[in-house]
Parts: structure tokens; sequence; C-alpha cells
């Protein structure tokens, strides 16, 4: 097993095999993460992870435990195997980034759509596309009645953690979310951790 330290408000980029365990943990809970996922394991990438695709997919807004996300091209990349947070994540809101802080009065705030492209960078890896959609785990978005959007404060617990399954070869980085204009992650930002377990538990 291999752990990766993720510091409140950066991300950090992980390569991972078909078959590897990843478990992205809220260390001291309430702390939303963007997780994004690239197929293969060049220095260019090009096919994601892809929220809307993964929505048509499985016909609901994020995935069961059993279920996986797809990319563009509507290939299993990831699959959710383990929940141990109160379950509520989103894959509806976008990454923040520049222009979101902007018009909220922080101009030069820090972003996870601008995390994504140094952990990227980080690791030799570029992604010339515009930011993917994240996986939002830890988020809580719910869809109202009326449709509306609710923006509430993450309510998972320290140490929560969803396990995902690599489907694929691929590259995986999770931010733990700068947002702290907007309430979403619980008394101000904090870590995450990746840990991954590579082929079943042999070493990295």
């Amino acid at each position: 097993m291999s752990r990766t330290e993720v510091p409140p408000g950066t991300a950090r980029a992980v390569r991972v095999a078909a078959g590897d365990l990843m478990r992205v943990i809220d260390v001291d809970g309430g702390q939303v993460g963007d997780v994004f996922a690239f197929a293969g394991s060049g220095t260019e990438l090009a096919e994601h992870h892809s929220a809307a695709h993964t929505r048509a997919g499985i016909d609901r807004l994020f995935p069961a435990v059993g279920e996986s996300f797809v990319t563009d091209l509507r290939r299993p990349i990831l699959t959710l195997v383990e929940d141990t947070s109160p379950g509520e994540h989103d894959m509806l809101i976008p990454a923040c980034d520049p222009a979101r802080y902007a018009a909220l009065g922080a101009p030069g705030h820090r972003s996870c759509a601008a995390n994504l492209r140094e952990a990227l960078a980080d690791e030799g890896l570029g992604f010339p596309g515009p930011t993917p959609q994240p996986i939002n785990v830890f988020m809580r978005v719910p869809v109202g009645e009326d449709g509306r959007l609710n923006w509430l404060t993450a309510n998972s617990r320290p140490g929560d953690a969803v396990t995902l399954r690599a489907e694929m070869d691929c590259v995986v980085v999770v931010s733990a979310c700068p947002q702290d204009l907007v309430r979403i992650s619980d008394a101000g930002l904090s870590p995450l951790a990746i840990e991954t377990v590579h082929n079943g538990g042999t070493r990295s």
C-alpha cells in the first residue's frame, strides 16, 4: 500500500493500474474533494472520466456501490467498491476555477481547475482539453423538488473514505477543494489522503 497526503487547498496525482484499489480519505472530516481520472499513462492525456456519460450510463446522479464511472468514450474507468461516509457526493457541479473566484470577488484564489493542471505538471503530464467535470466526493448539493440546487456543508466524518477500483491503467488527481467562500467544506479547509493498494497488495 502507498499513501499520498493531499494538503488543504492543493492536489496530488497518482498513477494506478487496472485492478488497483484507491481510497480517498477525509482525514479530519467535512472536506470536499474533486477527483479527476484520465485513461492511460502517457505524457499527454486525452480520454477522461465524464460525469455526463456516467449519469447516462447508470440512470442516476451518482453511482451506487458496485457501479462504474465511465469516460467520454463510455468505457468504465473506476468502480465504486466501498463508501464509509454518509454517502452524499456530487457529480453536477464543475470544478471551481479562476473565473468563479473572480466573480466572488477573490481573484487569484486557488482553484481545483488550477490544482489539476499543477498536479499533472508535477508528474510530467498534460491535458490539452478544458477541465473535466469532477467526481465531487463528500460534497452535498441535493436537488430539491423544484429543481433547485441546495449547497450544503459536507457531513463526512474524520476517516470517512470512498474506495475505487481502477478498471484500466489511469492517472487520478485528487484536489482538497480550496473553496472557502461558499461553505461546502466544514470549518475551513483540511487535508485529504489517497491510499492505493497496488495489484491486490503488491509493492508500488
